[in-house]
């Protein structure tokens, strides 16, 4: 067997590995999940009132801002998940788990793997959770098949990147608890962004801001595979930042990794 084909199989057995653990282990999926669908609960039945009638539309309210703050509690709910992947890798590298890995015939890149893929399917069943109890309260996307296609790959695009990124902070976290709150600000900066409000309602420097952070093109994107809002350049931008997040993650991970000893 060549060592591509032990690659493969060592990465098989810790995807395995880190979803029988989301299985043993429900209550961290059922958090990660539960996260966003308040936010959406939150923002649509409490604030979509006023913030609905404010973007307007051809209904306004309620209705209204269902359909404009749908995608950025998808983007939230991808930050939520992946939040969990930094717990994950640092529990490994602080229970010792990982020094065990390393004496064993093993490829080394598989453990990691492991962690991605398997957030990766994390990922994947919240967004379905989430966009679920979207459309059970009111959200209508006008999407074609085209769309849907386009929607997916973005989505595990994003998922990917921000997954690397997080198994950086994870392996650069000194504790368990420390790693629960490096990855806050992915979760919170969506807010600073074009999620909630349209960004030319903010104030001048909150509005740049709002503009050229990773989040905004991102949002823009998925609102308009969603809804048939415009996109312009925000998809080339937003994928631009997708490989870019994802190189920038993946390298900082391997040379944490590849240190000669854990914590």
């Amino acid at each position: 067997m060549s060592s591509m084909a032990y690659a493969l199989t060592d990465s098989a057995t810790m995807v395995r590995r880190n979803l029988r653990r989301m299985v043993r282990y429900p209550s961290m999926t059922v958090l990660l999940i539960g996260m966003p669908i308040v936010f959406l609960l939150l923002f649509v039945y409490v604030f979509g009132g006023t913030l609905g009638a404010g973007i307007g539309g051809p209904s306004g309210g309620r209705a209204e801002y269902v359909n404009y703050v749908t995608p950025a509690i998808i983007l939230m709910t991808i930050m939520s998940a992946v939040q969990g992947t930094s717990i994950s890798v640092a529990m490994d590298m602080t229970e010792g788990i990982v020094d065990r890995f390393r004496t064993m015939a093993i490829a080394r890149v598989s453990v990691l793997t492991g962690h991605v893929v398997g957030s990766l399917v994390q990922s994947m069943i919240a967004i379905t959770a989430v966009l679920g109890v979207a459309l059970l309260i009111g959200f209508r996307p006008d999407a074609g098949a085209a769309d849907w296609l386009a929607l997916v790959g973005i989505l595990v695009l994003m998922a990917f990147a921000f997954i690397w990124l997080s198994v950086a902070l994870g392996l650069a976290s000194k504790t368990v608890e420390s790693s629960s709150n490096v990855g806050m600000p992915l979760v919170l900066l969506p807010f600073l962004g074009s999620g909630f409000v349209p960004t030319d309602s903010m104030p001048t420097v909150l509005r740049w801001f709002a503009e050229y952070q990773p989040f905004t093109p991102l949002i823009d994107t998925i609102r308009g595979l969603l809804t048939g809002t415009p996109i312009g350049n925000s998809a080339a931008i937003g994928v631009g930042w997708c490989v870019a997040i994802a190189l920038g993650g993946y390298l900082w991970s391997k040379r944490l990794f590849n240190r000669e000893s854990t914590r």
